[in-house]
């Protein structure tokens, strides 16, 4: 039996960009990327504390360093520069391994940085 586990989260930044004509997807720091384990496509879900709109799309590596974060694509009209997001990926595991399994968490400084 498999079941589906937590396995990434960017807890609490900051949307710093929306670009609405983008083909879709969220733009992250590459630095916030690889504190959680997240890679360039993989799906996530992004969870807007601001307004409770939750999305699923995927994601692509933004300028290490930067503090990025960025809506593309009509995600950008639902949630806005500035709120605060909560971005988490999950994997599958099998159920005796997902009993061991400690997810990637962080969370960043209000200027999203680590």
């Amino acid at each position: 039996m498999q079941i589906e586990m937590l396995k990434s989260k960017i807890h609490r930044v900051k949307i710093t960009e929306a670009n609405l004509h983008y083909i879709g997807s969220i733009t992250i720091d590459e630095d916030l990327m690889d504190a959680v384990n997240l890679i360039e496509n993989e799906k996530v879900q992004v969870l807007d504390i601001d307004n409770g709109e939750r999305l699923e799309t995927y994601v692509i590596k933004g300028t290490r360093g930067s503090g990025m974060i960025c809506m593309n694509g009509p995600a950008a009209r639902k949630i806005d520069v500035g709120d605060t997001v909560i971005i988490i990926s999950y994997c599958l595991l099998d159920f005796e391994e997902a009993r061991n399994f400690k997810p990637h968490i962080i969370f960043p400084k209000e200027d999203n940085s680590l």
